[in-house]
């Protein structure tokens, strides 16, 4: 129901949908921080603002006893999947390239735009919205002010890592994970702050982007040549 907004001020208002569901995570935060602090906290918490800890049989179940390994490692591995064939093997994908490289060539072709972007908002907020859900009903057990770190921010990383394919993000997704991981490490055995992980990332990031353009681009030095126009008759 999230992604809805920007999906209807994106077909309405034309409004970009980047742009405002960006400006929609903050409204989230603090609604969710309304909630923590007021109707959702815990009466036990010690003035601490958390809910109630979640019964045993609202969590995910655990794959790999003692450690913290469970269910919504597959789920992501078939909603990674399920991506792949919807993008790569089905009309509906081929639309969502059209119309996002060739609006105009969209139009001409008789695809309806409008559905299309509702389609893939909802999709991407459905699943957004699970994936925050493994998240507490996972290694958190109960519902707290700050749930992400930024995991949104790093999908956008995690996504041009991935080369935007469906099955990379896998792999990207897994090295973001142990970015986090070694980042804790750092910050406890060197004393080093958890900042670096994002700067870790970062660079990252700006690294593969200038990569792309050095192979795609040439710099050459030399003066500039102007070659005089001919007129065809």
């Amino acid at each position: 129901a999230w992604a809805a907004i920007p999906a209807f001020l994106r077909t309405r208002c034309n409004t970009n949908e980047i742009l405002t569901s960006l400006m929609l995570v903050y409204i989230g935060i603090l609604i969710l921080s309304f909630l923590i602090h007021g109707p959702w906290k815990a009466p036990d918490s010690y003035n601490f603002p958390e809910s109630r800890l979640f019964h045993d049989a609202a969590l995910v179940p655990i794959l790999l006893e003692g450690t913290r390994l469970h269910i919504g490692w597959l789920i992501a591995l078939a909603i990674a999947f399920a991506g792949w064939v919807l993008i790569s093997r089905h009309i509906i994908g081929f639309q969502v390239k059209v119309i996002g490289g060739a609006p105009l060539a969209a139009r001409f072709a008789g695809f309806k735009e409008n559905t299309i972007v509702w389609l893939t908002l909802m999709i991407s907020g459905g699943t957004a919205g699970l994936a925050g859900t493994i998240e507490v009903a996972g290694p958190i057990g109960q519902i707290v002010p700050v749930i992400s770190p930024g995991y949104g921010f790093t999908a956008i990383i995690v996504a041009f890592v991935g080369r935007l394919h469906p099955i990379g993000v896998i792999f990207s997704g897994t090295l973001m994970s142990l970015t986090y991981l070694g980042g804790d490490a750092l910050q406890i055995e060197m004393n080093l702050p958890n900042a670096v992980t994002g700067v870790f990332q970062g660079m990252l990031l700006f690294f593969l982007l200038a990569t792309d353009i050095l192979i795609k681009y040439r710099v050459v030095f030399g003066k500039l040549q102007v070659v005089p126009s001919q007129v065809v008759r």
